[in-house]
């Protein structure tokens, strides 16, 4: 097992160790004014990076480099735009260079970062990311709560299964073919991480987490992202009925603990950054759960994603 990928793949974990190498000292010689520090996440930070095997045998790197950007509390939105753009020439010559996205997250302040501590995409990272320039993680996350895997909101279950159903629709009105085999195996990864968050029984590591559902179609998903490979473990259909099931049982479960109440904040929470009340049937729900709503009627009436509901998709990922 790799520090960076999945299984036994030496050759690709030094590669992945030896690029964000080089990146760290490109950044750190750009002296990029106001930033505190760089780290690595997602699935190369965490150590479940993907390799993928091609026809003739040699390997390569599958999954994005997912980089966070940590500014001085304080920065104004042009300061954090100057850092954005002095990063980007790194991210687009090391994309070149690894056949990869390289992706540095747009930059974010300790007190964001604590503020939305609560949220999966922060817990994950402070469970398994790679120091890469500037301050360490121990520094940039000193004062961000670490919660147990299994004291996750249900309202993360809600926007998991949010993004993962966004791809499900875009999947299937793509003529990119890996574009879809892709999306289509992360809608099924979603729906089974959802279903445990939901559960209170989410684990941090994949392979812990198919083994705490149970399930077939999951465990098969979770060996296609760390050896993807043309061919998808199931369909569109399949990967729809999983998507279904899981968001049904989500949002009982809310229903039943009280998790989906209604509330004034919800409600202005909506009207302050959509400018509309919207449907009177779902208003002071939660925005993410109003979005759920109405996205498993396009995806059970097996609708193209319309537009009005990309943009709110959009606006409160």
């Amino acid at each position: 097992m790799g520090r960076h990928v999945a299984g036994e793949a030496p050759d690709m974990d030094r590669l992945v160790a030896d690029s964000i190498r080089e990146i760290g000292s490109e950044i750190g010689a750009a002296r990029v004014p106001g930033l505190r520090g760089v780290v690595l996440g997602g699935g190369y930070g965490r150590g479940e990076g993907g390799v993928a095997v091609l026809p003739d045998g040699q390997r390569r790197l599958y999954n994005d480099l997912d980089f966070y950007v940590v500014v001085a509390d304080g920065s104004s939105a042009a300061e954090m735009e100057a850092v954005r753009r002095a990063l980007e020439p790194i991210a687009r010559r090391w994309s070149e260079r690894l056949g990869i996205d390289v992706d540095f997250c747009p930059p974010k302040t300790p007190w964001r970062i604590r503020h939305d501590q609560e949220r999966l995409m922060i817990q994950e990272l402070l469970h398994g990311y790679f120091d890469v320039a500037g301050e360490t993680g121990d520094a940039l996350f000193k004062d961000v709560a670490r919660r147990e895997a299994s004291a996750l909101p249900w309202t993360e279950a809600v926007r998991l299964l949010v993004n993962r159903g966004a791809g499900l629709l875009l999947a299937r009105a793509s003529d990119d073919a890996q574009f879809a085999v892709r999306n289509v195996n992360k809608c099924v990864l979603g729906a089974g991480d959802a279903l445990l968050i939901a559960r209170g029984a989410y684990r941090w590591r994949a392979e812990e987490r198919a083994a705490a559902l149970g399930r077939p179609l999951y465990a098969d998903a979770v060996a296609w992202k760390f050896r993807p490979r043309a061919e998808g473990v199931c369909d569109w259909e399949e990967a729809r009925e999983t998507w279904l099931a899981a968001a049904r049982e989500v949002m009982e479960t809310g229903r039943r603990t009280g998790a989906a109440r209604r509330s004034l904040y919800q409600a202005a929470r909506w009207i302050v950054r959509r400018r509309t009340i919207g449907e009177l049937s779902s208003l002071g729900q939660g925005p993410v759960v109003r979005i759920l709503r109405r996205m498993v009627g396009v995806v059970e009436a097996r609708r193209p994603f319309p537009p009005s509901l990309e943009r709110d998709w959009k606006i409160f990922n």
